[in-house]
């Protein structure tokens, strides 16, 4: 939901329509707005954040819901093990990985 200045809600063509208007502006490729609400709950999960409360942030009915949707998005993403590591630390794009190669014998 968006509102104007004055309280009064928005209506959605109006703010797609400004969504457009900015994203065209800098030169950002084409994205719906609705893309911006996964891609902020994909990125809070992959910051550690609990599915719980990442679920009541969208408003879904079930968990699952929510866990079918984001953590599929960052497989990288230690989705195992969520003890205090830091994503930083255990998510590392594929290629910046390090192969550990057994010696043979």
């Amino acid at each position: 939901m968006f509102t104007s200045e004055n309280g009064q809600l928005r209506q959605p063509a109006s703010v797609t329509g400004r969504f457009i208007e900015l994203y065209e502006e800098v030169g950002l490729p084409p994205v719906r707005l609705h893309d911006l609400r996964h891609g902020a709950a994909t990125l809070a999960y992959a910051a550690g954040a609990d599915l719980k409360d990442i679920q009541e942030m969208l408003g879904h009915s079930l968990i699952t819901i929510t866990a079918d949707t984001h953590t599929s998005l960052l497989p990288e993403a230690d989705l195992g093990d969520r003890r205090g590591r830091s994503p930083a630390r255990t998510a590392r794009p594929r290629h910046l990985r390090k192969h550990r190669h057994r010696s043979g014998g």
